[in-house]
């Protein structure tokens, strides 16, 4: 499935968030505020995650394991997104990507799923897992990541708790 979303994307970041389980917490709100776009790894929850996400900016989202029901039927497994110069791919579980990114001209993907953030490049491709901002899952850490779109993507990860 292929979006493409236009604005101040390339100036503002994009909010990256994944794994929440249902859970909003009044931190990762915080931490995405001012975010031109918001992007949902999966594992979602319901839908008052995406309502509270974009009562802050436009959410574009992918289903997660866990994301099961009518609300979640909607919802694409895979997404491609063209946000100013840059294609991003979506999915919830990087073990299940397909597609060669660089191959097809992807800047950057995003995944969740482990719960633990990483941020990587490979073949010129950056790659982001926010980790989680839902319950707490063993001892890693509670966060979500911002993605800056300039020349070259970077991302930066935020731990609302460590």
């Amino acid at each position: 499935m292929s979006q493409h979303a236009q604005g101040g994307a390339a100036r503002a970041f994009v909010g990256l968030i994944s794994d929440t389980h249902g859970l909003v917490r009044p931190e990762a709100l915080t931490s995405l505020d001012g975010a031109a776009h918001i992007i949902h790894a999966g594992d979602i929850g319901g839908e008052p995650v995406l309502a509270a996400l974009r009562r802050i900016a436009p959410v574009s989202a992918v289903r997660g394991n866990n994301d099961t029901g009518a609300w979640a039927h909607a919802l694409p497994e895979t997404l491609r997104l063209q946000l100013g110069r840059h294609a991003i791919y979506v999915l919830h579980d990087l073990r299940k990507l397909t597609l060669d990114p660089a191959a097809e001209g992807i800047s950057v993907v995003i995944a969740g799923h482990s719960h633990k953030p990483v941020v990587f490049e490979h073949d010129n491709v950056l790659y982001v897992n926010p980790g989680s901002a839902g319950p707490r899952r063993f001892r890693l850490p509670i966060s979500v990541a911002k993605l800056h779109l300039g020349d070259t993507p970077s991302a930066e990860l935020t731990l609302i708790e460590p």
